[in-house]
């Protein structure tokens, strides 16, 4: 009998070590458009290695987190927002012996569509587009459609479906796909206080006592708090934590939200995204030959469905400097 090659050993130790709840790769609902199994990697594996190797998540260095072009090099961008999360989901999937590699491919994955200017942009654009914008399901797109010059990822199903599903609306089929959308929550809000803290706009001690004495005083101290509460209130095929701790997570949500997603200080630059925005589309939607032909290709006709691809996909830098070129005039050169 021929020996097992790499990837069918791989799944037989998923079948024999991993929980009966998780998402075993040799049960994979597929891929739309079916291909040769890979002799050394599980097919999302294979995924995983496809998110991190395309130009979308490359760009994710170049685009907001919370703070629009912060000057250090300590802040955190959508790509080191993406790695924490991937590191706190991961964490959580393989305590519960749920599936890692799915759980990395969701997390990698999941904000490839994400706008320039981060969820200011997103607003912007969803406000302006008149078949409105999510980034959830611009992420899904750049997976089926953007990536590869059209072609897509092809990634499998568990995986896409993660990556709608994580930040609202229907759970993900899967519970690696719903360790990501509370990982995503647990990450942003606690690298967001560690950045809040750096840039001066709040200080450790301007978190209310009670959540501090429940979640803990230090960025590492809440994190861990919060992962060690998700895995010992998971056991039964819900992703969760305990009541008490989700109590004073939510309102440490709060907190955040008053302190310094409405900060003046911290968040005044963004009132300056939506004309930004609102420039750039006006102005694809008028003069699409100034699109990229590609992306025009894959709208199939869909205008403002293009000028969303083409923005969407667009960095911080990349967009200023195309609002600039559409505003201010240029020098006139004699030949």
């Amino acid at each position: 009998m021929m020996a097992l090659n790499i990837r069918e050993q791989t799944e037989k130790i998923e079948e024999q070590t991993l929980s009966p709840l998780a998402a075993l790769a040799k049960n994979s609902v597929g891929r739309e458009k079916a291909e040769i199994d890979c002799s050394v990697r599980t097919c999302f594996q294979r995924d995983r290695d496809r998110i991190i190797h395309c130009k979308a998540f490359r760009r994710l260095k170049h685009k907001t987190q919370v703070f629009l072009s912060p000057e250090g090099d300590h802040y955190r961008t959508r790509l080191t927002h993406t790695l924490e999360v991937s590191q706190i989901a991961r964490t959580i999937a393989r305590a519960l012996r749920l599936n890692e590699d799915l759980t990395e491919a969701v997390s990698l994955g999941h904000d490839l569509g994400h706008t320039p200017f981060g969820h200011a942009g997103e607003r912007a654009l969803n406000d302006i587009s008149p078949n409105g914008f999510q980034h959830y399901e611009q992420s899904v797109r750049v997976v089926d459609y953007l990536e590869k010059d059209g072609v897509g990822l092809n990634l499998t199903f568990e995986t896409r479906n993660g990556i709608l599903c994580h930040t609202r609306g229907e759970q993900a089929v899967t519970l690696e796909g719903r360790i990501v959308r509370l990982a995503d929550r647990i990450a942003y809000i606690n690298h967001d206080i560690d950045d809040a803290i750096r840039g001066g706009i709040i200080s450790e001690s301007d978190i209310p006592y009670r959540i501090q004495s429940v979640l803990g005083s230090k960025t590492s101290d809440r994190i861990n708090r919060l992962v060690i509460s998700v895995i010992e209130n998971s056991q039964n095929g819900e992703i969760t934590m305990s009541e008490n701790v989700k109590k004073y997570f939510d309102e440490l949500h709060s907190f955040m939200f008053e302190s310094v997603y409405k900060n003046e200080f911290a968040k005044g630059e963004e009132k300056k995204i939506p004309k930004l925005i609102e420039t750039l589309y006006t102005y694809f939607y008028k003069h699409p030959q100034k699109i990229p032909q590609e992306i025009i290709r894959l709208s199939d006709g869909d205008l403002d469905r293009a000028v969303c691809d083409y923005i969407a996909g667009m960095t911080d830098h990349y967009a200023v400097e195309l609002f600039k070129e559409i505003l201010i005039p240029k020098s006139w050169n004699k030949l």
